[in-house]
């Protein structure tokens, strides 16, 4: 490949770059500058991607540089350690409220219920949420033996980061659940769920369609993937 062709390619390929830095970063307390910073590092790794991506196997360039992007962005992330042990575990400690007040009262908390839950003030709870805004529905643990096995590592990191989570669990009764918790989610919620996992649209812009600042429509994005995640905690022992 020639250096005309290739710069070529980084520039059609550059928006997937912000994309996916975008909605790496959205969750983590970094400036302008240090989100730029990841752009370009994600940039090498849209490089790296052109160096190495076999045509011969079945597989997306697009859904190859995805990964790609995706694995020199968390080096990077990595290696700043961007996110202290300590917020890590408030993410489960949240979780297992959700999973226990849901059990006693039979029905999806709200956030009041859930602060007084937990002992803490409604102030508190909110910045709980902001220090936990990057909690994922599902991690590779979560994969059955059977579609690890069956998809490539870059195709299992696309549906992960991207792709509908539904899509992800075989067993019948684990998707019914999950859509029961969806369709049963608070209203914002569930439209926020759907503008960003099925439009693919950043947290910024569903904020502008539903007259809400960022920060809020992360704060609910969280509360959704609590109540989602609890909803799993059976399938996960």
């Amino acid at each position: 490949m020639d250096k005309k062709e290739r710069d070529k390619l980084i520039m059609k390929y550059a928006p997937l770059v912000k994309n996916v830095v975008g909605r790496m970063t959205y969750k983590l307390p970094i400036d302008v500058a240090d989100r730029e910073d990841l752009i370009n590092v994600g940039i090498i790794g849209l490089m790296e991607a052109l160096d190495k991506f076999d045509r011969q196997r079945n597989v997306l360039f697009e859904t190859y540089a995805r990964f790609r992007i995706r694995g020199a962005v968390l080096d990077e992330l990595r290696s700043r350690d961007w996110v202290p042990r300590s917020v890590r575990h408030k993410d489960t400690k949240l979780e297992n409220a959700f999973y226990s007040l849901e059990k006693k009262l039979g029905r999806p908390p709200d956030e009041a219920e859930i602060a007084h839950f937990m002992g803490i003030t409604l102030e508190q709870y909110f910045k709980l949420l902001d220090e936990t805004k990057g909690i994922p529905l599902i991690s590779q643990e979560d994969l059955t033996p059977d579609y690890l096995e069956s998809h490539s590592a870059p195709e299992i990191m696309e549906a992960i980061d991207r792709g509908n989570p539904l899509d992800l669990f075989t067993g019948e009764e684990t998707k019914q659940r999950l859509k029961r918790t969806i369709d049963h989610l608070p209203e914002k919620e569930k439209l926020v769920v759907s503008l960003y996992y099925y439009d693919e649209m950043t947290m910024k812009e569903i904020g502008q369609i539903i007259d809400l600042t960022e920060s809020r429509v992360c704060q609910l994005h969280t509360q959704a993937i609590l109540r989602l995640r609890a909803t799993l905690t059976d399938f996960r022992h």
